[in-house]
């Protein structure tokens, strides 16, 4: 989307806002979409989360098969490896 749409909505008395037609539309968010919140303090971004592609999910598990296959590595080096990440996130 390149062009901004500028809508002014309120909040109801349970915290809920409505997001106006014209911009659900633009996004193509429908009933259930789901959206995540960020805030700085000053403003409010809601960003539609969007569901993976299956097929570019499976194809990514592909490559990561062939690649763990190509250097070697083996189902039971897996708890290794991610104890090391996340040992070096947290120093």
């Amino acid at each position: 989307m390149s062009e901004i749409i500028t809508e002014v909505t309120s909040v109801s008395s349970k915290g809920q806002v409505v997001l106006p037609k014209n911009i659900r539309d633009a996004l193509s968010l429908d009933i259930g979409s789901k959206l995540i919140v960020f805030t700085d303090g000053d403003n409010i971004l809601l960003k539609p989360i969007i569901a993976p592609d299956l097929n570019e999910f499976n194809n990514l598990m592909e490559k990561s098969r062939e690649w763990a296959e190509r250097v070697g590595m083996k189902e039971s080096d897996i708890d290794e490896a991610v104890s090391a990440v996340r040992k070096r996130r947290k120093s």
